[in-house]
């Protein structure tokens, strides 16, 4: 359990995010014309890291940072590479459609003066993002639709029990974690049957009733 020589913590997690975005790419593209949405989902260790805030306001943190700066290169790679077949054209339609700002979004606990914070933070007074709650928490068919561009979900603890979504192929977790507890809670979020655009579920032989976990 022990990393021998130097490594930098951003590098690693830089590789898992990318990983995870190819992973997602591919599944997508495998699954775009049988109407199924997919969705990934990253567990953090530090509200920070995604979102943080100083004197002039919010500001991306270093993982939506990473994160855009990998999709932007991902997308390009199968536009210009792996598109090409007169098959595709929709799909790649369909990945142009949104900007990398638009297809990510973070589920976190908020304070008083509606700033995100670790979910172990939680004072008194906090509740949870109510932009990023409706969406994730309440209105699963729009999260499902190909109409919302969210498809990757950033959350620090606060979906780890209690939510689950059937569409939910790759979890990469950005933190280490010594809980097998928490571990299985999860992965366990991505371990569902998933639902086409006409909320039917699909057969497990879809993907071969896979989940990508980059740990």
């Amino acid at each position: 359990g022990e990393v021998i020589g130097e490594t930098n913590s951003d590098d690693i997690h830089r590789i898992q995010i990318r990983e995870t975005i190819m992973s997602h790419l591919e599944t997508e593209r495998k699954l775009f014309k049988k109407g199924i949405k997919v969705l990934s989902l990253f567990f953090i260790n530090k509200v920070a890291n995604y979102k943080c805030y100083d004197e002039t306001g919010e500001k991306k943190g270093v993982y939506a940072e990473i994160f855009e700066e990998e999709f932007k290169e991902a997308i390009d790679v199968y536009l210009n590479q792996r598109l090409k077949f007169e098959e595709d054209a929709e799909f790649r339609k369909y990945l142009e459609k949104f900007k990398a700002s638009e297809i990510h979004a973070g589920y976190f606990s908020i304070d008083k003066k509606g700033h995100a914070i670790d979910s172990n933070d939680k004072k008194e007074g906090g509740s949870d993002d109510v932009s990023a709650y409706d969406l994730i928490m309440k209105n699963k068919e729009r999260l499902l639709d190909f109409k919302e561009p969210v498809r990757f979900i950033f959350s620090h603890s606060a979906l780890r029990e209690g939510w689950d979504n059937p569409n939910v192929f790759q979890i990469c977790t950005l933190k280490q974690s010594s809980s097998d507890v928490r571990k299985r809670q999860e992965v366990g979020r991505g371990l569902r049957l998933c639902v086409n655009q006409d909320g039917e579920r699909m057969d497990t032989n879809v993907l071969g009733g896979d989940v990508h976990n980059v740990n």
